[in-house]
């Protein structure tokens, strides 16, 4: 079953005939929210928002864990996450979709493995990030739907809450990244953990921080407006995909 895990913006999926919800709990205590169950073209689906049906939790007190392992329980395989960032590289700005194909982490402190406690310690391969026969998916359903998306960029999982400074963002242009965003790890890491294929769908919401229109300042009146326009195209995304797993 596919999984949608949906970021700022996306607490819920418009055209997700939803059929219930349900309240999971876990080892590691609890999801952001009740996962909804439901079809799209009649193809069975499962959402989660990630910060919260009221969008309550920030980036660093989602419990990771929670959310992975409540999906993998109740029947999910693939994972598409959908994650606002701000765009590094030039032309990468706002409303731009990507499907990115490394990360680098920079957060601290957040609870990034199942394998606590384990003798012998297990290490899991993370050369390859994201699932790419889920990557391809994405941009074979991006294109027969229409709509661009990029293929391949570096995302910088940076901590949060707060944005980065111009500073920070150029250590990260060096570093060689080219989105910046604060959620896609631990998420991918315990996504690899625990054997579900999983990739992403990155919304560029504004320049990051010293770049195009965020030169002086981020414009964070401009984001919501962004993700307005940006949000009906993952969904038209995320439709053509399951679309594809239909007739598959």
């Amino acid at each position: 079953m596919l999984a949608i895990i949906g970021g700022t913006g996306l607490t819920q999926l418009a055209n997700l005939d939803v059929s219930r919800r349900q309240v999971v709990r876990t080892p590691y205590g609890e999801p952001s929210g009740p996962l909804t169950f439901g079809a799209i073209r009649g193809v069975p689906v499962v959402f989660l928002a990630r910060h919260g049906y009221g969008h309550t939790i920030p980036p660093h007190q989602v419990n990771y864990r929670a959310n992975l392992w409540a999906l993998k329980e109740q029947g999910a395989g693939d994972i598409v996450s959908v994650v606002s960032v701000g765009g590094i590289r030039a032309d990468l700005g706002p409303g731009r979709i990507v499907v990115p194909h490394q990360i680098v982490d920079y957060t601290c402190g957040r609870m990034n493995t199942f394998f606590e406690n384990e003798a012998p310690v297990k290490h899991i391969d993370f050369t390859e990030p994201y699932t790419e026969k889920l990557r391809n998916k994405l941009l074979a359903a991006a294109k027969a739907c229409g709509e661009a998306a990029v293929d391949g960029a570096v995302y910088a999982a940076t901590q949060g809450p707060r944005l980065e400074t111009a500073a920070e963002i150029d250590r990260l242009e060096r570093d060689g990244a080219h989105i910046v965003g604060m959620t896609g790890m631990p998420e991918a890491t315990l996504a690899r953990e625990i054997e579900l294929a999983y990739a992403a769908i990155a919304v560029v919401v504004n320049h990051a921080a010293g770049r195009g229109a965020s030169a002086r300042g981020v414009p964070l009146h401009k984001i919501e407006e962004v993700l307005k326009d940006a949000v009906g195209r993952v969904r038209k995304i995320i439709e053509a995909l399951v679309a594809k797993a239909g007739t598959a």
